[in-house]
């Protein structure tokens, strides 16, 4: 604890991101305003300093929330920190349950698992972070924050995540957990969100190129005409999610993307990691399908004239005759695809693995400074 005056105690808080990937993006936005959000929220009497590092690259699996606490209150005690807040994108439970954030008056920590505010994190990171240290301070009874008439303000009046608080008493410990039925859902699409799909559609550029070429190839065979002629609907479609599930599946097996259960990853933790791996790979792959669809279609209008078409197909033709022209090709360039994906880098195509993070750049930890 230190003093700039008589009436005016400082409280270092350090923000903590685990790992320092999409967190630390989070952690770098909250940093800019945390302080002037505590001033406005918790004493505004009280000088807020607001430090933020990085934590393990690979942050401990194994213990879940309690391990990440003791590591954060260990940082705390290290850096001199009052009160530490790890940001995390790992998912986390309590009691089969998704953990939004808990806090520990007596490790004077708190940490909130970034999948389980789903897709708009950073708004909720700045609602409730400044609520979670009014708690420790309040729990820990620090006196540089005089007690009022009032509760602290709970996160579950400020964000939908959170379905009710578990634990308090003389321990201080309080989770904060998501509802059985919707948390699921918001914590799969948190962990897709926080996976950053954008970064697995550029890991596949050269696979979209190739793809391309195979379309140009086929643009040119009169038989796949006649072929995507014959075929309905149903069946195009059909061979469409045959194309994009071969080649989500060769991805993943090619580039070592599948978690298996460990001594430090229990198998409820595995699946989740799969999942979001997989969601990621597959938003990915569709968009990357409905770009080489568009481009197939424009080149199918431009080098086809419909009178060729018209000869092949032995009737009048329609603009939707070249959007079939142009699906059936798009789903046999992206077979095409998988098959050539091994020449991806492999370093941006495993960035979609749920479970694998790249040493960190660009991101400098305060403490190296």
């Amino acid at each position: 604890m230190t003093h700039s005056g008589p009436h005016r105690p400082e409280i270092v808080v350090g923000l903590v991101a685990t790992p320092p990937d999409h967190p630390a993006q989070v952690t770098a936005q909250l940093r800019a305003e945390l302080a002037d959000r505590l001033a406005e929220r918790v004493d505004a009497d009280v000088r807020w300093t607001v430090r933020e590092g990085w934590g393990d690259v690979a942050p401990r699996r194994d213990g879940g929330a309690d391990a990440l606490l003791d590591d954060l209150a260990r940082r705390r005690i290290d850096d001199h920190w009052d009160i530490a807040v790890c940001l995390t994108d790992l998912p986390l439970h309590a009691d089969r349950m998704p953990l939004v954030a808990q806090t520990s008056a007596q490790r004077r920590a708190a940490l909130v698992s970034l999948p389980a505010l789903g897709l708009r994190q950073f708004p909720a990171v700045r609602a409730v972070v400044p609520d979670l240290v009014d708690r420790i301070l309040t729990d820990a009874s620090d006196q540089r924050v005089p007690p009022v008439d009032r509760e602290p303000a709970e996160p579950a009046g400020r964000i939908t995540a959170v379905h009710r608080v578990d634990g308090g008493g003389d321990a201080g410990e309080l989770r904060y957990v998501a509802s059985r039925l919707t948390g699921p859902v918001r914590l799969l699409t948190g962990m897709v969100r926080a996976n950053r799909p954008g970064r697995a559609l550029l890991g596949l550029s050269k696979l979209l190129v190739g793809a391309f070429g195979t379309a140009a190839f086929a643009l040119t065979t009169n038989t796949i005409w006649k072929i995507g002629d014959a075929l309905g609907p149903l069946r195009l479609t059909v061979i469409m999610l045959l194309g994009l599930t071969a080649l989500v599946a060769w991805l993943i097996i090619a580039h070592d993307l599948w978690e298996k259960p460990d001594a430090h990853t229990p198998p409820e933790l595995t699946r989740l990691f799969n999942w979001g791996t997989t969601i990621t790979l597959a938003l990915a792959t569709a968009v990357s399908y409905l770009v080489l669809f568009a481009g197939t279609a424009l080149a199918a209008a431009l080098l086809i004239d419909a009178s060729v078409l018209e000869q092949t197909l032995q009737r009048p033709t329609h603009a939707t005759d070249y959007l079939t022209l142009a699906w059936i090709i798009s789903s046999l360039a992206t077979v095409g695809g998988a098959i050539g994906s091994g020449l991806e880098d492999e370093e941006a195509v495993r960035a979609a693995a749920y479970g694998y993070h790249p040493e960190p750049d660009g991101w400098q930890d305060e403490t190296d400074r």
